[in-house]
């Protein structure tokens, strides 16, 4: 299970997803949530599910599942009930294989779902299709899917072609040098020809059988399209049988009232789907039509208006609390009883979609059990009774099948061999033809030379003319000893399997009559076996959710009485934390009256209070000294650019020695005399 979450969030965590999970966050995630995350990678399978599923209801939601997972053909482990149940309410069980098994087939699943959505036949009932026009529509539509079908398969093997530009340019200079020959060749032709007497009349002639085989080739074409029709109103035929069957194996041995009944139970659940469901699922896919016109239509929002949207949501959320809120507080009566019969009421209407969920299910298991039964009808039909095998027979021939299956494979073995030679001769093949027609070019060129144009063609088709004379001839031997051989051994076949399986048929008639009775009574216990599933189902359930309500109060309570032990525990620590300090400061011990908290902090409070009144007497000594020290710093600053002007004179006089003389008088000074 571990290995599991881990691969989960490793690949939700990754794109197109960027999720943000790790091992417990995401395993705490709650039943909606993980529907959500399922729905995002069903998106990003099929982007037509890309929606948030607070948006749709839950039911169909789960149809929507229900019908994406069949079409991925994802078979669950869980019996299918319970998987039902599960995929509805969000259970980790469920959710979390699937998710396992999409994540790991994602690209695949990408072409699953793209064919789905045009492979998947639209299902048509049996009455419908009685209707020669509806018939004949799907038909076309059977025949639009086989045209799809083989078209998917040509571009899937265009794409998976290994040509390269260089070959296709090679192959399309081959074929021009071809095409040069073949005019060249068909020149010669006509120049021979023009010498034979009556060629217009031949050449004629060849042109009305060519004319004629076109003609047979759209006529056998025209040939196979009547066949197909014909087959096609053969099935309708058999169709319309098998119905008129099914009808009257139905009105076998019911009366009168037990019919008008069946039709009025009818009568009701088609009415039922057609004045409530049906109209609700109308209006639901309208609204989200409007929606979506209307956010087409609105101008594209910035992060402004995302932000004005989530705060009147929430003012809204806000406003519906506190209504809830005074409505508990009311407590009408009669709103109580009218809240049951809206409770009751809303609880038969659930049934009533889920019967209809359940009677849609069932109809489609319905037509496909019935193609089924047709498909095997017509597989019985192809085989002509042949003997169901059991017990020791059974394993003779799955033993018999097991040596089929070892010579199939290596016949296939042998197959891939012989297509890589035949690549391999093919290949050799084109060499030598490429150069053949350069020897044959030379040759003609020669030929011409020597004034003997054409010996060779006329050569090669004398020996083709004799070669071909000679193959037709052996050919029709071998053919009419092959058919010959062939109807023997048909007829011995046929009279040896009939004479083998006539006593088997004759045990197996007794045999079915009792299968017949069989399923009879197997069915009348299967109808017993589900109304009884079905109401322990429902007891099932609602036992669920009444305990389930159990267990949110008693996680309520739980969480609650945690919360209060603990505030307990808070406030026994503060009193035991204030009896101490009352029993230090009233005992008479100087050492525990240190101890306490008053002491303590009166002392700091003393000390700081000192250090304040030292910092506020330095403060005083400085304003009084500040006045004199700036004068002083000043005299400094005067004196300092006096001595500087002083340097750049005693430096100017000792650069320029001859400007003038210093003269030093008696009194000891220096004068400068210019």
């Amino acid at each position: 299970m571990s290995e599991q979450l881990k691969y989960l969030v490793d690949q939700l965590n990754k794109e197109p997803f960027n999720k943000s999970y790790n091992l417990i966050s995401f395993d705490a995630l709650e039943g909606h949530q993980l529907l959500q995350i399922l729905n995002d990678v069903f998106a990003e399978i099929n982007p037509q599910n890309k929606m948030d599923i607070r948006e749709e209801e839950a039911d169909q939601t789960a149809v929507r599942m229900m019908g994406t997972l069949k079409v991925l053909k994802y078979v669950p482990k869980e019996d299918p009930s319970q998987f039902r149940q599960g995929l509805v309410t969000g259970d980790k069980l469920v959710i979390h294989p699937i998710l396992q098994w999409l994540l790991k087939r994602i690209p695949d699943l990408k072409k699953r779902a793209y064919l789905a959505k045009y492979l998947v036949k639209v299902e048509v009932p049996e009455e419908f299709m009685a209707d020669d026009m509806v018939a004949e529509i799907y038909t076309q539509y059977e025949g639009l899917v086989d045209t799809f079908k083989l078209l998917h398969k040509e571009a899937e093997r265009l794409r998976n072609s290994t040509f390269s530009t260089s070959e296709i340019r090679k192959d399309i200079n081959q074929m021009e040098e071809e095409k040069e020959q073949l005019v060249k060749r068909i020149e010669r032709l006509k120049k021979k020809v023009e010498t034979v007497p009556n060629h217009e009349r031949m050449l004629e002639i060849a042109r009305n059988y060519r004319k004629e085989t076109e003609r047979e080739s759209t006529i056998a074409q025209q040939k196979l399209e009547q066949k197909n029709q014909l087959l096609h109103a053969e099935q309708r035929y058999q169709r319309t049988i098998h119905s008129l069957k099914d009808l009257k194996q139905t009105t076998a041995g019911a009366s009168a009232d037990g019919l008008i009944k069946k039709l009025e139970e009818e009568n009701k659940v088609n009415a039922y789907l057609c004045q409530e469901k049906l109209p609700k699922e109308i209006e639901a896919k309208r609204k989200t039509v409007q929606d979506l016109q209307r956010v087409i239509s609105e101008p594209a929002m910035g992060q402004s208006d995302l932000d004005e949207l989530d705060k009147k949501i929430r003012a809204v959320n806000a406003e519906i609390n506190q209504l809830i809120e005074k409505r508990m507080m009311r407590n009408d009566p009669i709103d109580d009883k009218l809240s049951l019969f809206r409770q009751q009421a809303s609880i038969i209407a659930r049934k009533k979609e889920a019967a209809a969920e359940v009677l849609s299910e069932t109809k489609e298991e319905l037509q496909a059990c019935q193609r089924e039964v047709r498909e095997k009808r017509e597989q019985a039909k192809s085989v002509q009774g042949e003997e169901v095998l059991k017990g020791d027979d059974f394993k003779r021939y799955v033993n018999k099948l097991r040596g089929k299956s070892t010579v199939y494979k290596k016949k296939r073995q042998e197959l891939a061999e012989l297509r890589a030679e035949y690549g391999v001769l093919s290949r050799t093949e084109e060499i030598l033809k490429q150069r053949d027609g350069q020897v044959s070019y030379a040759l003609s060129h020669l030929e011409a030379k020597k004034g003997v144009s054409g010996y060779q063609d006329t050569q090669e088709e004398l020996e083709k003319v004799s070669t071909i004379k000679s193959e037709l001839d052996e050919m029709k031997g071998k053919t009419l000893e092959d058919m010959s051989e062939m109807v023997r051994k048909l007829t011995q076949t046929i009279a040896n399997k009939k004479s083998a399986l006539a006593p088997v048929i004759k045990e197996l008639r007794p045999l079915r009559q009792r299968c017949q009775e069989i399923q009879q009574v197997y069915d009348e216990k299967k109808a017993q076996y589900d109304t009884m599933a079905a109401g322990l189902e429902s007891n099932r359930s609602k036992l669920e959710q009444e305990v389930r309500a159990y267990r949110e109060e008693c996680a309520q309570e739980e969480s609650r009485f945690h919360y209060l032990n603990c505030m307990t525990k808070i406030i026994e620590l503060q009193q035991q934390r204030v009896a101490d300090e009352m029993k230090a400061y009233v005992s008479s011990d100087p050492q525990e009256k240190k101890k306490a908290f008053r002491e303590q902090y009166t002392r700091k409070i003393q000390e700081q209070e000192n250090l304040g009144k030292g910092l506020r007497e330095k403060q005083k000594a400085v304003r009084e000294s500040h006045g004199p020290s700036m004068r002083q710093m000043k005299m400094w600053k005067d004196f300092e650019m006096l001595m500087d002007c002083k340097r750049q004179c005693l430096q100017k006089e000792q650069n320029q020695p001859d400007s003038g003389t210093v003269i030093r008088d008696d009194g000891g000074e220096d004068r400068l005399v210019l």
